[in-house]
């Protein structure tokens, strides 16, 4: 189940950057603080990445991702490493360690690899909540009616329609 969600949020993805033309993924968005559409979709990716790439050495750390500029300029690179995520996502469930430092003093957290999926998922629903509000402004564009919106969002709606 939670492979399967994350893997149609990442469709969700797709099809959004598929709709896109290159000027509106790299156009500094008012209503996003000037970020980018691509900013959002590079930042999304590399969490991703960071998780998958470093589940062998088990210890994640996010603040160290690559933070690569061709992910976030050209929409073919950002589909190209969703299709990879997409494909190297699904592995076992393993114990991690989260590292992170704040204020200064480092952490190190026991987590799993399940969790950080989670984590990654909720963690992209909310990116895609902000891409929302940012290209809200282009009509033609054809979102799934749970793009940006919580799991838990769509069960209390279903509920109130019945």
């Amino acid at each position: 189940m939670l492979f399967s969600s994350v893997q149609s949020n990442l469709d969700d993805l797709t099809d959004l950057a598929e709709q896109l033309s290159s000027e509106e993924y790299n156009a500094p968005c008012p209503e996003l603080g000037g970020a980018t559409i691509g900013q959002h979709f590079r930042h999304i990716i590399e969490i991703f990445l960071c998780l998958i790439n470093n589940y062998e050495t088990g210890s994640i750390n996010y603040d160290k991702r690559e933070r690569n500029r061709k992910i976030e300029t050209d929409i073919t690179t950002a589909v190209e490493h969703i299709d990879h995520i997409k494909e190297n996502l699904e592995k076992e469930n393993k114990p991690l360690f989260l590292e992170q430092t704040l204020n200064c003093t480092k952490l190190r957290i026991q987590s799993s690899y399940f969790r950080e999926v989670l984590y990654n998922l909720e963690h992209t629903i909310h990116h895609q909540a902000l891409m929302r509000v940012g290209i809200r402004k282009f009509d033609r564009l054809i979102l799934s009616e749970s793009f940006g919106v919580a799991p838990s969002t769509i069960e209390y709606r279903k509920k109130c329609a019945q």
